[in-house]
C-alpha cells in the first residue's frame, strides 16, 4: 500500500501514530483526504471544548480510529473530523468551504450527522411525557436510521457517543444520568440491532457503570478475581475441542465468548440468580459445516464432560418463533466447573446474525422469544447494514445503498418528524402538516390553519421531511375545508386523516338532515293538530330504531310523511284524494326497463263495463298477475287498481264504497309489475349481499331497497320487477331458505 507523509505537526492528537492507525486500509488518495482533513480539524478545533466537556480535537481523533477499527472507508473518517465544526453561515451549500475543498460526498455526510446531533439535542430538551416513554425511544431510532439516508451517519454517531462515554470513565468526569440512560435507550439497542458487537457490548458495560456504580463494582470485582482463571479455562478447553473435532473429523470455528458485566448483571436480574449460579460465564461457540456435524459436534461434547439436566436446548428440530436455530447445551468438567456451548452451522449463523432471527429481536422480546413489531422497510434497511458491516473491507466504498434499491425504495415509504416538545411521530412518505395536526388529535386537524416548520411559517400543503420540527396553528372552533380531500391540491397523504376530514363532514350532512326532516315531521304533524306525540315511540312504531333515523329518511324522501298521518289516525286517515300519491292508496308504478308498466302506461288490467279507462297500480299493495284485485275509481287519475287483501283499499271501500269497481287481468303481455318483498333478518355481515345474490340468479331486476334496523334485526323491502305470480313464488322461496331470513309479500 502507498504511504502519505503524516502531518507535520507531531502534537497530540493528530500525530504520527495517531495518523497510521486512522490510515489502517485505506489506499494513498484515502490517506490524503484523511491528512487534508485532520489539517483543517487541527485548524478550528484547537483549544475548543465539546457540549460534554471534553476536548473537540481529541474527541474528533478518536472519533476515526473507532471508525477505522470498524473499516470504514476514508469519506467517513474525514467527515467524523470535520463534522464537530460550526457549519458556515452561507445561504448555497456549494459557498460551504468543506464543499469547496472536500466534495459533494463528505458535505453529504457532514450535514446528515449534524441533523443527527441536532436530533440528539432536541430529545434531551424533552419536556412533554409522552416523548420519553419506550415507544418514543423506538420511534427515534427509527428516524435516526430515516435520516441517515448514507448509514455511515449511524456509524459516525455511535462512534461519537461510544468516544464520549470512554472520556468520561477515562477522565473521571461525572456522567449525567440522563446521557448514560439515553445511551441505554437508544444507542445500544441501535447497535445491537446492526449487529456491531464491540460498540454495543462496550456503551452497556460504559452507560451502566454511570447508571448503576455499585452494582458494576461488585460484578467487576467478582469478575476480576477469576479473570484469569477463567481466561484459561476458556482457552485450554477451546484447544480440547478443537482437537477432538479434528480427530473426529468434524471441520469446526470454535471460539469463546467473552461475558459483559451489563449481559451478567441483566441475567442475574431476569432469572433470579446469584452470580455463582450463572452457567454462561465460561462458555464456548462451536460453528460446523451442517445439520448433520452440528448433531455430531453435540455427541462429542457430552462424550467429553458431563451435561448438566435441564440446561439443554434443541432450537434445530424446535427453532424458536423467530426462526432461530441452534444447539444450547451445559456441560461439566472433572472439577465441577460449568460452561456452556452453542453449536449451530455456518448458515444457522447467518441467519441468527442478519435475518429474521437476529440477536436483538429474541434479545429484546424477552424470554418468549417473540418478535418485536418494526416495519418492513425499517427492518430492511437494518438487515443491508448488518451485512455491509460482515464484508470485507476491500468493499468499504459500497456503504451507501445503492439508489433504486428496494432498501432505497423502502426508506422512503416513512417519514419521521418532531412536535415541539421533542416528541417523534411516524408519518407517510408525502405527509403534510395537515396529515401531522391529524395525527395529534383528530380535534387539532379539523382545526388547523397554519403550521411552522422548523420555526418557519409553511403552507398547509408542504410535504415534512424526516428530522422537521412541526408546530401547528389551530383555530378555537371550526372544521376542515373541502379542499382538503381533493387529492390534485396534496394536501393529504395519509388515508387515515382523509378518512377523519369525511367522517367530519358526513357528520355535518347526517345533522342537517336530521334538522331537516324533524322540521319536516314536525310541521306534518301541527297540521295533524298531534304536538304531543311521543317522537322516540312513533319512530319505534314506523320499524325506526330511533327518530333521528325517521328524520334522515324523510329528508332523504325515502319515507312519506302520508304514513305518518295513517299510523297516528288508527288506519282512518285521510285519503289522498286531490293530493300527491300516497302509500295508502293509488300510486304510479315505477321501474327500470322499457318494457315496464309505468313507461307504457298499460296496466294489463281490463275495467269490466268500461272501454279505454285510464288504469294504475296501487303503490301501496303493488298488484301483479295472477292476484285477486279490485278497482277504485279516484278523482282525475282513472282507476286506482289494488289487491283484494290491500288493507288501504278496505279504508276507502269502506268510506266510499260507491266508488268500487269490478277489474280483472287482461292479456299482460310481457309486461312487468313491481312488487314488494318483506324480508327479517338478524343484522350480520354480507346480508345485503346474500339476499342480492338471490335476484341476481333468478333475473329478477330490483327497483329499490329500503332498510331499517331495530335491536340488532334488519327490516328490509325490496322491489322487484316480476313478470308473474311465478316469479314472486320461487324468489320468496329461495330467500326463505338463506340461514335466519324471513321473507313474505309485503
Amino acid at each position: 500500500m502507498a504511504t502519505i507523509a503524516p502531518p507535520d505537526s507531531e502534537k497530540l492528537p493528530f500525530d504520527a501514530q495517531w495518523f497510521k492507525r486512522a490510515c489502517a486500509d485505506l489506499d494513498e488518495s484515502g490517506c490524503q483526504l484523511l491528512k487534508d482533513a485532520a489539517d483543517w480539524a487541527r485548524e478550528h478545533t484547537t483549544g475548543l471544548l465539546a457540549t460534554t466537556g471534553e476536548p473537540l480535537a481529541e474527541h474528533s481523533a478518536e472519533v476515526v480510529l473507532i471508525l477505522a477499527e470498524l473499516g470504514t472507508d476514508a469519506q467517513a473518517r474525514a467527515s467524523a473530523l470535520l463534522t464537530v465544526l460550526r457549519p458556515e453561515n452561507t445561504r448555497n451549500e456549494r459557498d460551504d468551504p468543506l464543499f469547496k475543498r472536500f466534495g459533494p460526498e463528505v458535505m453529504s455526510l457532514v450535514q446528515g450527522t449534524r441533523a443527527l446531533l441536532r436530533l440528539g439535542h432536541l430529545a434531551g430538551q424533552a419536556t412533554d411525557q409522552a416523548a420519553t416513554g419506550t415507544d418514543q425511544k423506538e420511534m427515534q431510532r427509527k428516524m435516526l436510521l430515516a435520516m441517515a439516508a448514507d448509514l455511515r451517519i449511524v456509524l459516525m454517531r455511535l462512534a461519537s457517543r461510544l468516544q464520549s462515554l470512554r472520556w468520561h470513565a477515562s477522565s473521571k468526569t461525572p456522567c449525567p444520568r440522563s446521557f448514560a440512560q439515553e445511551t441505554m435507550e437508544l444507542y445500544t439497542p441501535l447497535a445491537n440491532r446492526l449487529g456491531i458487537w464491540q460498540i454495543k457490548w462496550e456503551m452497556e458495560d460504559l452507560a451502566f457503570r454511570f447508571l448503576e456504580p455499585d452494582t458494576y463494582k461488585t460484578i467487576a470485582r467478582q469478575l476480576e478475581e477469576k479473570r484469569v482463571e477463567r481466561e484459561a479455562f476458556i482457552s485450554d478447553t477451546v484447544r480440547r475441542l478443537r482437537a477432538a473435532l479434528k480427530k473426529a473429523r468434524i471441520h469446526a470455528d470454535v471460539s469463546g465468548r467473552p461475558k459483559h458485566i451489563y449481559s451478567i448483571w441483566n441475567k442475574m436480574r431476569n432469572k433470579s440468580l446469584e452470580f455463582n449460579q450463572l452457567y454462561d460465564l465460561r462458555a464456548l461457540r462451536v460453528i460446523v459445516e451442517d445439520e448433520r456435524a452440528c448433531y455430531g459436534a453435540l455427541a462429542l461434547v457430552h462424550a467429553m464432560w458431563t451435561p448438566v439436566s435441564d440446561e439443554f436446548d434443541d432450537y434445530i428440530s424446535r427453532p424458536k418463533p423467530n426462526g432461530y436455530r441452534s444447539l444450547h447445551t451445559v456441560v461439566a468438567d472433572a472439577q465441577g466447573r460449568t460452561f456452556e456451548i452453542q453449536i449451530r452451522t455456518h448458515e444457522m449463523h447467518q441467519f441468527a446474525e442478519y435475518g429474521m432471527a437476529a440477536h436483538w429481536r429474541y434479545k429484546e422480546a424477552g424470554p418468549r422469544g417473540g418478535q418485536v413489531a418494526a416495519s418492513g422497510g425499517y427492518d430492511q434497511k437494518i438487515a443491508w447494514m448488518r451485512q455491509l458491516l460482515a464484508w470485507d473491507k476491500d468493499d468499504a466504498e459500497t456503504l451507501r445503498a445503492p439508489e433504486g434499491t428496494e432498501t432505497a425504495r423502502a426508506a422512503d415509504e416513512r417519514i419521521y418528524v418532531m412536535t415541539p416538545q421533542a416528541r417523534v411521530i411516524e408519518l407517510p412518505a408525502g405527509a403534510t402538516p395537515v396529515d401531522f395536526a391529524y395525527y395529534l388529535h383528530t380535534d387539532l386537524g379539523h382545526r388547523c390553519r397554519g403550521a411552522r416548520v422548523d420555526g418557519q411559517m409553511v403552507p398547509l400543503l408542504t410535504r415534512l421531511s424526516t428530522g422537521q420540527t412541526v408546530e401547528i396553528i389551530a383555530a378555537k372552533s371550526g372544521g376542515p375545508s373541502r379542499d382538503w380531500l381533493n387529492p390534485q391540491l396534496g394536501f393529504l397523504a395519509s388515508p387515515r386523516s382523509r378518512a377523519k376530514v369525511r367522517a367530519w363532514f358526513n357528520a355535518i350532512e347526517l345533522q342537517q338532515r336530521i334538522s331537516q326532516g324533524q322540521a319536516m315531521v314536525e310541521k306534518e304533524l301541527q297540521r295533524l293538530g298531534k304536538t304531543a306525540v311521543n317522537l322516540e315511540q312513533m319512530a319505534q312504531q314506523l320499524d325506526f330504531a330511533r327518530a333521528d333515523d325517521l328524520y334522515v329518511a324523510v329528508a332523504k324522501e325515502e319515507f312519506s310523511l302520508r304514513q305518518i298521518d295513517y299510523l297516528l289516525m288508527g288506519g282512518k286517515g285521510r285519503t289522498p284524494e286531490g293530493d300527491s300519491e300516497a302509500n295508502v292508496s293509488e300510486a304510479r308504478i315505477y321501474g327500470s326497463r322499457d318494457e315496464s308498466v309505468a313507461r307504457t302506461g298499460k296496466s294489463g288490467v281490463l275495467v269490466v263495463g268500461v272501454d279505454s279507462l285510464m288504469t294504475q297500480l296501487a303503490r301501496c299493495c303493488r298488484p301483479a298477475p295472477p292476484d285477486s284485485i279490485v278497482g277504485f275509481v279516484t278523482r282525475g287519475r282513472g282507476v286506482s287498481i289494488h289487491r283484494r287483501d290491500c288493507s288501504a283499499y278496505a279504508a276507502l271501500a269502506a268510506r266510499s264504497p260507491e266508488r268500487l269497481i269490478d277489474v280483472d287481468w287482461g292479456n299482460t303481455g310481457d309486461a312487468v309489475y313491481p312488487i314488494d318483498i318483506s324480508i327479517h333478518a338478524p343484522e350480520r355481515p354480507n346480508l345485503l349481499r346474500d339476499l342480492s345474490e338471490v335476484f341476481a340468479k333468478l333475473r329478477l331486476n330490483v327497483v329499490s331497497v329500503n332498510t331499517h334496523s331495530r335491536r340488532s334485526l334488519a327490516h328490509m323491502v325490496f322491489t322487484i320487477e316480476v313478470k308473474n305470480g311465478e316469479q314472486i313464488g320461487r324468489a320468496l322461496a329461495a330467500l326463505n331458505e338463506l340461514s335466519g331470513v324471513t321473507a313474505a309479500r309485503h
